[in-house]
């Protein structure tokens, strides 16, 4: 029997990782990852090498977000905070949740797919206003609006299976479906070799997460 297909966003971190181990329980994966101008490209390199060992066909898309700035993630002359922020932080990337989402619609179109999986989550958020609910409501009805396979009836899934997890249940529903935390990379300002600071926002909910979850933190740091 063939199996339903599902488009995954992978970024290489820890919580679309999870993603797509759990999609793979679920479905026939393609997973789309983007080159935006990040400051860091190390997670891309976690994802290509995460989805070669689980023989998922793996998509880059370049995509040019650096050149808007208006992100400490894009713009290099703008600091990574390394203290906890209130309201929304000065890592959001404009509209970079409904732009990966867009390429996913069109991918998910193109390669027939029955679902988008993103690991958004409105716990431990970070105050970006792309990873609430409501935020996910008006993109599955805008999908439904703007598709071929929506106005023929088809309405895509937009799974968010770590929506409402807080990130040490996210680890330990990794943990159940096999995922090698290593080999993931979620800091804002990772080296050259896939270390991570220790000190972003990103880095502080991840080591909080493991250590609420009781299970040893395998996250390489810069020493």
């Amino acid at each position: 029997m063939t199996r339903a297909r599902a488009i995954v966003l992978l970024s290489g971190g820890l919580d679309s990782t999870t993603c797509l181990a759990w999609a793979q329980a679920h479905y026939e994966c393609i997973a789309i990852s983007f080159m935006y101008g990040q400051r860091s490209n190390t997670e891309l390199d976690a994802a290509q090498a995460l989805t070669k060992a689980a023989g998922v066909v793996h998509r880059v898309i370049n995509i040019d977000l650096g050149s808007l700035g208006g992100s400490a993630l894009t713009d290099h002359s703008i600091d990574i905070p390394e203290e906890e922020q209130q309201g929304i932080p000065i890592t959001y990337v404009p509209a970079r949740n409904t732009i990966f989402l867009s390429y996913a619609l069109a991918a998910a179109e193109v390669y027939a797919a029955e679902a988008i999986v993103i690991g958004i989550n409105a716990v431990d958020y970070s105050g970006y206003p792309d990873c609430r609910p409501e935020f996910i409501d008006a993109f599955a009805n805008m999908a439904r609006l703007a598709t071929k396979v929506g106005v023929e009836g088809q309405a895509l899934k937009i799974e968010t299976p770590l929506l409402h997890l807080s990130k040490a249940n996210i680890i330990r529903l990794g943990i159940e479906h096999g995922v090698d935390y290593s080999q993931t990379v979620s800091c804002y300002q990772a080296d050259d070799q896939g270390r991570a600071c220790g000190k972003c926002d990103s880095c502080r909910l991840r080591k909080q997460g493991f250590a609420d979850a009781q299970i040893t933190d395998p996250t390489r740091y810069i020493p």
